[in-house]
């Protein structure tokens, strides 16, 4: 069986008063949310460059830019499936995802669980099939300032 690895990063500034999405859901206690082109949520940019990668189709902005209207705004998930039906035409699955959200506040945990069904959905796969972990920067630098939001996600893709 022939597979493939793929590691995608992104971040996003936060901003008081905007809603905060992030693995497919709102988080409504968010006090900022994540500013971006898009609906910003940085961890589904994460896993779609990582799923990207893994296939070499270059990243997320090649295929969804930023400088196109109608990405204003959208919907991440629809970039999710979008990226998903990419690698199935190349011919691959997905086997599993690994990602790690970096931010202070709000506390993420509580909504792995929703966010890992919400994205299995979008990608077809089994919710136990990715791994959420969430991490703060201890203070330091401009997630430990508040000032943004990362995202890390390692993905295993195989030969359909």
């Amino acid at each position: 069986m022939k597979i493939r690895v793929g590691f995608g990063y992104d971040v996003h500034q936060l901003e008081e008063g905007k809603p905060f999405f992030l693995g497919g859901i709102q988080l409504e206690e968010a006090i900022k949310g994540a500013v971006g082109h898009s609906d910003a949520d940085v961890l589904i940019h994460a896993i779609c460059d990582a799923l990207l990668g893994a296939a070499n189709l270059r990243d997320i902005g090649f295929h969804f830019p930023p400088t196109d209207p109608q990405y204003k705004g959208i919907d991440s998930k629809v970039l999710l499936e979008g990226v998903v039906e990419k690698l199935s035409d190349k011919g691959y699955g997905i086997s599993n995802i690994d990602a790690t959200v970096v931010l202070e506040a709000p506390k993420v945990n509580p909504h792995i669980t929703k966010m890992a069904e919400v994205m299995a959905n979008c990608m077809k796969i089994d919710a136990d099939d990715i791994s959420i972990k969430a991490t703060t920067s201890e203070k330091i630098g401009f997630v430990g300032r508040e000032e943004g939001v990362a995202a890390y996600a390692t993905v295993l893709i195989h030969k359909v």
